[in-house]
């Protein structure tokens, strides 16, 4: 039988994503060990950083003394072996945002899900919009559990979409490269904050600047360029009235006729101008119809009556009065 010395090493872990990235607690060892050893998934500039050696076979490093082995994968061969030798193990305390990520990409890569590697970015969208809806009603609900359960189902298709993306042949992008943007964006848009620019005091101007600064950064020659005609018709009137109101095209230039179209556009360009979400007012009215429909029908269950059996006058017998 085999025999072993007393194995002095600590396996440090360190998320795949932030391979650069150790817990304080894991440097006293680092500097203890005799020999530090890197897994092969970790990048070469982290390797570099800690003068460490690329790791043996596991049954060298089993009989080696004061080592440390830093890797991504508490299943790495060479990690397990010596964590069989009574190696202590010394994790990097993962953010969940960046775990979310590491999550995605376990899914997306070889080995992962199958369904979850057969995506596109097309094939994806029905499921953005989808989530976007139900967090849409979590929020007007006021159900702070839904919210936060949708808030991370639309999270979810960001990472997904910047997952698929980093594949691109010609032009790869990552989440990083999607949060580098947002945050190059947001400061840009705020310079009464980031910088010495002339201060802002209400929502209101801040809204003017934002389009004002948005319009010069695009170089856009339209002011109706980057309006995404592809939203509901009655948030897109609403949008287009906003935006042509700020610019001081007259109501008067709205769409005229008679037709269904042209009186919808006008109400919704026309609520929006005065600060009303057409599209968030619409629904909320069509979500009080759906409601007094279904006290309607419990009303006519409750005297023995079919709704779908009922003509015009039993519906207006069981209407709700509130």
């Amino acid at each position: 039988m085999t025999s072993f010395p007393a194995v002095s090493a600590t396996v440090v872990l360190v998320s795949p994503t932030l391979p650069e990235v150790l817990p304080t607690a894991a440097w006293p060892a680092l500097r203890a060990a005799e020999t530090v050893y890197a897994s092969a998934d970790l990048p070469e500039a982290t390797r570099a950083a800690l003068d460490a050696k690329a790791a043996p076979h596991p049954d060298e490093l089993v009989r080696a003394s004061r080592v440390a082995l830093v890797t991504t994968r508490p299943d790495d061969p060479g990690a397990a072996a010596l964590v069989r030798r009574g190696a202590a193990v010394i994790d990097t305390p993962v953010p969940p945002l960046v775990r979310a990520v590491e999550v995605m990409d376990r899914l997306r890569s070889p080995g992962g899900c199958p369904w979850d590697a057969a995506q596109t970015h097309e094939s994806l969208l029905q499921y953005l919009v989808e989530e976007t809806y139900e967090l849409l009603d979590a929020v007007e609900e006021g159900d702070r559990s839904a919210m936060r359960e949708e808030l991370g189902d639309v999270l979810l298709q960001v990472l997904f979409h910047a997952r698929v993306a980093a594949e691109h042949d010609t032009d790869p992008f990552d989440i990083d490269a999607v949060a580098d943007e947002l945050v190059t964006k947001l400061v840009n848009r705020h310079p009464h904050v980031f910088t010495d620019a002339e201060a802002v005091h209400t929502a209101e101007h801040q809204q003017q600047r934002w389009e004002q600064l948005k319009q010069a950064e695009k170089r856009r020659e339209s002011i109706v360029d980057g309006v995404p005609l592809g939203q509901p018709a009655a948030a897109l009137a609403g949008k287009l009235g906003q935006r042509t109101g700020r610019r001081g095209v007259p109501s008067d230039l709205f769409p005229a006729g008679s037709d269904e179209g042209a009186k919808l556009f006008r109400i919704a360009a026309a609520a929006r101008r005065v600060g009303i979400d057409p599209e968030g007012a619409l629904r909320a009215t069509a979500k009080e119809f759906a409601r007094k429909v279904r006290a309607a029908e419990r009303a006519a269950r409750a005297h023995g009556f079919d709704p779908a059996t009922l003509d015009a006058d039993g519906w207006r017998r069981f209407w709700p009065r509130d």
